[in-house]
């Protein structure tokens, strides 16, 4: 199944991250591993329906976002960005994340290098200017 690129609710974009996952068993087993996979595959499916009275708690949809980002499916993130006016998000691969990381503590390091030996300059700047103002009074 093709996911579509534009959802008309949450729910429907959801439905596609759940396809993404393997379906509603699979993913409802995830969520409610203490109920009976048709059990739970009835309430996935009734939470997102928009007519029903189930949802998902917050922390159950970032469940599965995170689900459907490494199965390549943006679809849920790219709904919520664009129901709230936000461009469309761009996934950070691990790699990336990581040379960035490394990056930045590698200039973190290099600032607190210029910053010790500017500190370092004035602390002797001070120590040598000390005594001679202290004679001139």
């Amino acid at each position: 199944m093709t996911p579509s690129l534009f959802h008309e609710s949450l729910g429907d974009a959801l439905r596609d991250c759940v396809q993404a996952c393997g379906g509603f068993k699979a993913v409802a087993a995830l969520l409610w591993p203490e109920k009976a996979p048709d059990v739970a595959s009835r309430l996935l499916n009734d939470c997102l329906n928009e007519a029903k009275r189930e949802k998902l708690s917050p922390e159950q949809v970032m469940l599965l976002l995170r689900l459907a980002r490494e199965r390549g499916c943006h679809a849920g993130m790219q709904f919520i960005a664009r129901d709230a006016g936000y461009s469309d998000p761009v996934p950070l691969e691990p790699e990336d994340e990581r040379a960035k990381l490394q990056r930045e503590f590698i200039e973190a390091s290099k600032l607190f290098t210029r910053l010790a030996a500017q500190l370092e300059r004035m602390n002797a700047a001070a120590a040598t200017s000390g005594p001679a103002l202290r004679a001139a009074a």
